[in-house]
């Protein structure tokens, strides 16, 4: 969330607090002790995929590094929400990992796809991971346009399935010019702040050390 290599603002500070505490306690879940050999599965479109940056600098690498659990990048750019329910059974079937990161949902928007369908393919790739005992931790997407706030259906379908969530990250980096490639991709520094992020809650929640 740092956008600048220089002492952050007192209000900055209390932002980037502010977004852990949401996704950790918003809805009084907290995943898991990882074991060492415990694979977190990093699962979505080109968010995830790392568009706008070299594979090294995608997000799931620089969590890997982060946290020293495997991470395994399973982003397919300009996938939907629909596609990636199709996709994902096989991949946790293949990976057999012990969290789900899951930050989808960006090119619904883009295309305009019904909401509610939307959050319903989300509740439904939850709940594929639940039912085979994977946690799950969501990421928001924030809307295209000026304000970059996310959809409420990130917030209610958190609240529903009992997981904890991130709605202020990437709205954060989207918002801040230096830390994009383009319009809808971060660069290697707003990656790398999403996945300091996510770091900061696993450790912050004894999911890692």
């Amino acid at each position: 969330m740092i956008t600048k290599r220089k002492k952050l603002p007192i209000f900055c500070l209390l932002i980037i607090m502010a977004g852990t505490v949401i996704m950790a306690c918003s809805s009084g879940a907290r995943p898991p002790s990882l074991a060492n050999d415990a694979v977190i599965l990093a699962f979505g479109d080109s968010l995830t995929f790392g568009t706008g940056a070299t594979p090294a600098e995608s997000y799931p690498a620089v969590l890997e590094r982060l946290v020293g659990r495997r991470v395994v990048n399973s982003g397919v750019p300009g996938e939907v929400t629909g596609e990636g329910l199709s996709r994902l059974p096989e991949v946790l079937e293949k990976e057999k990992p012990a969290l789900l990161i899951l930050c989808h949902g960006g090119n619904d928007m883009l295309r305009r796809l019904d909401k509610q369908q939307t959050a319903g393919n989300l509740r439904a790739m939850i709940r594929l991971a639940q039912e085979r005992g994977v946690s799950v931790v969501i990421i928001s997407v924030p809307s295209p346009g000026l304000a970059l706030s996310p959809p409420t259906f990130y917030r209610e379908t958190a609240a529903e399935m009992k997981i904890p969530f991130d709605e202020k990250t990437l709205a954060m980096v989207l918002s801040d010019s230096s830390l994009k490639s383009d319009y809808i991709h971060p660069n290697a520094a707003g990656y790398r702040r999403l996945a300091e992020s996510v770091a900061d809650f696993l450790k912050k929640s004894g999911a890692v050390e």
